[in-house]
């Protein structure tokens, strides 16, 4: 396999910085519950920490458990049991690759661990096709040595639980330092990178199960709808073959919703929203977070057919659960504010009273999506849009009509 030249490890003078977190945006109060040191560690010695803490569990014949907790180290901070993010993350794959990359390719099992961590290192830091090449690699041993099923699902071989498989499956389509999801033509790139990683599993692994989601949703992000609808329907009709659960279906008929929406096919949208939002009602009750999202999504069906009345009754109904659940910050309830406002002042029935709580509502989410996800956000802009048109239509109704006019 040929790959690139592994960057130089930093000098012991180059620190990562745990405890605050630096993945969040925005100070922590200096409050008696959260004052922690900060703690600044040279890379070097994280990396030769990781490799003796390993080499002594080896050793001394620890057992798998305490094994598995040392070898974590090439990934999680032990300060403040974090995962490393961006180029400490890359640097500590590398430094873990090299540390075992002399093994006898037998000894599969250790070689496909320092595999993962590098090319989950590569992915943090953006540099896709070298993670592909390494998750190729990775997955070409553990098929020629003859692996357990179960072994090949990428994140799950380090033991790892539901949870922690789930966050890791995350960095596919959301970013570790902010949180966010990636959108437009990032989402669209790393959506082809999870896809060509996985395509050559058996259909029902459940890896390459989710990657065609991922691609899905990265095409679509990309609004390269014409690709994204075959997508959206194949992955349909796949987990209708394959799956038994209910709620795996749902989420694959709201994605393909989303697609059908954004090719022009309002009405088809609308009758499969209405069907997840009905079944989604039924799974989980009318206070889930699935629930309100399916909710906001009906309801944005509704406003694409003009059908206000109707979008503005289930959002009068839905939102203020929706804030209380989920809280005012969150993009679900940023949504849905968005598209109640949106309700009221295209309405042509709507009165002036109308008119001012759509500018109200979309004011208050406007600033609440700038501090929260910046001015560049897609959903920041498109708030800000919607508030411009909101506040021409309360200005149009209320100048007074010139002397004279009909």
């Amino acid at each position: 396999m040929e790959t690139a030249s592994p960057p130089r490890l930093p000098t012991t003078t180059a620190a990562a910085r745990c405890c605050p977190s630096t993945s969040r945006p925005g100070p922590l109060p200096a409050t008696a519950s959260n004052r922690t040191t900060t703690a600044i560690i040279p890379l070097p010695c994280m990396a030769e920490q990781a490799k003796i803490l390993f080499a002594e569990a080896e050793e001394n014949n620890l057992g798998v458990e305490a094994a598995n907790t040392r070898w974590r180290r090439w990934d999680t901070c032990s300060l403040c049991e974090q995962d490393y993010h961006g180029v400490v993350c890359c640097a500590l794959g590398w430094a873990c690759w090299k540390t075992y990359v002399g093994r006898q390719e037998t000894d599969r099992e250790l070689l496909s661990l320092a595999m993962s961590v590098l090319g989950n290192g590569l992915l943090e830091a953006r540099r896709l096709e070298e993670a592909l090449s390494v998750q190729e690699a990775e997955l070409s041993l553990k098929r020629r040595f003859g692996a357990p099923e179960e072994s090949m699902l990428g994140s799950q071989e380090n033991n790892l639980d539901d949870k922690d498989f789930n966050t890791k499956w995350r960095r596919w389509d959301k970013c570790s330092m902010c949180e966010q999801w990636y959108h437009s033509a990032v989402a669209c790139a790393l959506g082809w990178a999870c896809w060509k990683t996985y395509v050559g599993r058996p259909e029902a692994d459940w890896p390459r199960r989710l990657a065609i989601e991922v691609l899905g949703n990265g095409l679509s992000a990309a609004a390269h709808y014409d690709d994204a609808l075959p997508v959206r329907e194949a992955e349909l009709a796949m987990r209708r073959r394959l799956d038994t659960t209910e709620e795996n279906i749902l989420n694959t008929q709201s994605n393909l919703a989303t697609t059908y929406a954004r090719h022009g096919r309002m009405e088809q949208a609308l009758r499969l929203r209405e069907d997840v939002y009905s079944g989604t009602l039924k799974l989980h009750g009318d206070e889930h977070r699935d629930s309100l999202i399916e909710a906001n999504n009906y309801a944005y069906s509704l406003l694409s057919l003009k059908r206000f009345a109707e979008a503005k009754t289930l959002l009068r109904k839905t939102q203020p659960v929706a804030r209380r659940i989920l809280g005012d910050s969150n993009e679900t309830t940023l949504r849905m504010r968005w598209n109640c406002a949106e309700a009221l002042y295209k309405a042509d029935g709507a009165t002036l009273d109308d008119l001012r709580e759509a500018v109200e509502t979309l004011e208050e989410a406007e600033r609440i999506a700038r501090r929260v996800l910046g001015g560049t956000h897609p959903l920041t802009s498109s708030i800000d849009e919607a508030l411009r048109n909101a506040r021409k239509v309360l200005r149009a109704r209320e100048t007074p009509s010139p002397p004279g006019s009909a």
